[in-house]
C-alpha cells in the first residue's frame, strides 16, 4: 500500500466507448456514470459510450467524461481492495486525484470540471491560441526560447513539463509558431503542433481562472486522506484551504509532471496505477523511472493484468 500511487489522466486520453466494457460488468462502475448523468442533468454516459467523437472532444464534454471514467474505474479497484498512499493527476486529472483522496465529492467535482471546460473554451477565441510539443530540449533553454518568442510575436510559455526532453508549450498561435521555429534553430529534435481547442496552462487562461474561483467557492473541500500531489508545486497538498487556490493557479500555470513523478519515486513509490483511459501517463512514468512497475487500468484485460501483478507483488 505504501509504495502505490494512483495516476489520473487528463485531456487527450479520451475516446468514445471508454469504460463501457467495465460498466457492463461492474454495477459500482456503472453507478458512477449514472451519478454523473444526475449531477449534470444530462445523458453524459450516452455521449461517453456511444457518442460522436467530435462532441466528446469538446473541452466542456471531455473534462467531465474523463473524470467520470477515471472515478468509475477507481470504484472497481476499491472493490478489489486495492489501496494507495499517494495520488496525482495530470491537469484535469488532479480533480480525479482529489476525489480518490476524499478531498471533494464526485458530484461537486463533475460539476466543477464541466464549468472548468466551458470557461477554458470561452477564455480565448477559437483559432487564437494553441499548443505544441517540443522534444529534445532542456527546460531552461526552452524557457528562454519562449521568452524570446513572447517578446517578438505573442505570449507563449512552457505548459507541461512531462518528462526529460518532452515539454509542451502553450500560448497565442503566433507565439507558439515562433517558439517552434526558435526551438528547432536551438537544437530541438522535433516541434509538433497539438490538436487542441485552446492554449491551456498559459497566461491566456487567466480569465477562466478568475471565473473558476466562483465555482470553487461553492465547494466544501477536506484535507485528502492520502497524499495528493498538486500540479503547480509537485508537492503534497497539506490542508483543505490550499486546494481551491492550487486548482485556480493550475489553469494558467505549467503542470510539473516530471517533478511529481520524481517526488513520488523519492517518497518510495515503486508501483503506479494509471486509472482511466489510455497509457499516456504510464509511458511518461517509464521515462522518469525505468524500474517502476506501471499498471494502466482501462478495460477488463488491463484490470485483470493489474490485479495479477499486484497480487504477485503482495500488495
Amino acid at each position: 500500500m505504501k509504495n502505490i500511487a494512483l495516476l489520473f489522466p487528463g485531456q487527450g486520453s479520451q475516446q468514445v466507448g471508454m469504460g463501457k466494457e467495465l460498466a457492463d460488468v461492474y454495477p459500482s462502475c456503472a453507478a458512477v456514470y449514472q451519478e454523473a448523468d444526475q449531477a449534470l442533468n444530462e445523458n453524459l454516459s450516452e455521449l461517453i459510450f456511444n457518442g460522436a467523437e467530435e462532441e466528446l472532444k469538446k473541452t466542456e464534454n471531455t473534462q467531465p467524461a474523463l473524470l467520470t471514467t477515471s472515478i468509475a474505474i477507481w470504484q472497481i479497484l476499491k472493490e478489489k481492495n486495492i489501496t494507495a498512499n499517494f495520488a496525482a493527476g495530470h491537469s484535469l486529472g488532479e480533480y480525479s486525484a482529489l476525489v480518490a483522496g476524499e478531498a471533494m465529492s464526485f458530484t461537486d467535482a463533475v460539476k466543477a470540471v464541466r464549468k472548468r471546460g466551458q470557461l477554458m473554451e470561452e477564455a480565448v477565441p477559437e483559432g487564437k491560441g494553441t499548443m505544441a510539443a517540443i522534444l529534445g530540449m532542456e527546460r531552461q533553454q526552452l524557457t528562454d526560447v519562449t521568452k524570446q518568442a513572447s517578446e517578438e510575436t505573442g505570449a507563449v510559455q512552457p505548459a507541461n513539463f512531462n518528462c526529460a526532453g518532452q515539454i509542451v508549450i502553450s500560448g497565442t498561435v503566433e507565439g507558439v509558431e515562433r517558439a517552434m521555429e526558435l526551438a528547432k534553430e536551438a537544437g530541438a529534435k522535433r516541434a509538433i503542433p497539438l490538436s487542441v481547442s485552446g492554449p491551456f496552462h498559459s497566461s491566456l487562461m487567466q480569465p477562466a481562472s478568475e471565473k473558476m474561483q466562483e465555482e470553487l467557492n461553492k465547494i466544501v473541500f477536506k484535507k485528502p486522506d492520502i497524499t495528493v500531489l498538486a500540479n503547480v508545486t509537485a508537492k503534497p497538498i497539506e490542508t483543505a484551504d490550499q486546494i481551491p487556490s492550487l486548482l485556480i493557479e493550475q489553469i494558467y500555470s505549467p503542470v510539473l509532471w516530471e517533478d511529481t513523478i520524481k517526488q513520488l519515486v523519492d517518497d518510495g513509490v515503486d508501483t503506479f496505477i494509471e486509472v482511466g483511459p489510455g497509457k499516456v501517463l504510464s509511458g511518461l512514468v517509464k521515462k522518469v523511472s525505468r524500474r517502476a512497475t506501471v499498471l494502466p487500468v482501462f478495460d477488463q484485460e488491463s484490470l485483470e493484468k493489474a490485479l495479477t501483478k499486484l497480487e504477485e507483488k503482495g500488495e
